[in-house]
């Protein structure tokens, strides 16, 4: 049996081909989905800011070290995107209670309920994307997928 086929016949390096050519594919198209989030969060916000505003709805305040390590950038390009949606209204900075030499970010009301709004339309998309698809495959591709972005968190590279 040639090594690179799994107990079930595949070919794990064909399979990999597959998984590159279709993760490239929908990468560009969650970017240009990013784009258009971004906008209608406020039209003047970066795309890149949207992913920060997610982390700060799931994780509640964090400092801007803590946000730039979750979401893999550097603190500068983080400093940059905190100052343009603090600048929108849609964070704000507060002293850090456990360290006043420091600062936590959270989403203002506004940053909220603009982010809620987006959400909502964003989900409201996936449902009519996926409405074909049985519900068992949409919850085994989240799955999938998270186990996927998952693997990201180690080093890999």
């Amino acid at each position: 049996m040639n090594a690179s086929r799994g107990a079930d016949g595949v070919d794990f390096d064909h399979a990999i081909e597959v998984l590159e050519e279709q993760t490239s594919v929908l990468w560009r198209r969650e970017r240009t989905t990013s784009h258009a989030l971004a906008k209608n969060v406020h039209p003047e916000m970066e795309p890149a800011a949207y992913g920060i505003l997610m982390l700060l709805q799931r994780e509640g305040s964090l400092r801007a070290t803590d946000i730039a390590t979750s979401i893999g950038v550097g603190k500068p390009s983080v400093s940059r995107q905190l100052a343009g949606l603090e600048r929108l209204g849609l964070v704000s900075r507060q002293l850090d209670p456990s360290d006043a030499r420091s600062q936590r970010v959270l989403l203002t009301p506004l940053g909220q309920q603009q982010l809620t709004a987006a959400q909502t339309g964003r989900r409201s998309a996936f449902t009519a994307l996926m409405r074909s698809w049985n519900p068992e495959d949409v919850e085994k591709l989240g799955l999938l997928i998270a186990r996927l972005n998952s693997t990201y968190t180690k080093d890999t590279w």
